[in-house]
């Protein structure tokens, strides 16, 4: 059975920083680039961020770039979001996906063959 878990959601004040993990199981991790994508309260989802499968080359979304870091441990199966400078904006639920075999970058929920449940980062005063 396929499992994308994310963790390390939470309150955080504006300015402040969280890092997510994103733990997989049930699929070959290392062959699957992998996305963060968030969804604001009655918005449609937006891509993050995305990093190949072998980790050495990684996407940003504009809004995110130079503040975000994305990252993955194959031996863990593991990926990571380092999210520094939060604004109120980005209070969200954060997803992680892994996308279709081959497919890179994946930038659009079309392309992503597993999803995770999500987590949600309120960025609050």
């Amino acid at each position: 059975e396929v499992q994308l878990v994310e963790s390390g959601g939470g309150l955080v004040q504006p300015g402040g920083s969280l890092s997510l993990s994103c733990a997989a199981s049930g699929f070959t991790f290392s062959s699957y680039a992998m996305s963060w994508v968030r969804q604001a309260p009655g918005k449609g989802p937006e891509w993050v961020s995305s990093i190949n499968n072998s980790g050495d080359s990684a996407g940003y979304s504009d809004s995110v770039k130079r503040r975000f870091t994305i990252s993955r441990d194959n031996a863990k199966s593991t990926v990571y979001l380092e999210m520094n400078s939060l604004k109120i904006e980005e209070t969200a639920k954060y997803y992680c996906a892994g996308a279709f075999p081959g497919v890179w970058p994946a930038r659009t929920r079309f392309e992503y063959k597993y999803w995770g449940p999500g987590t949600q980062v309120t960025v609050s005063s």
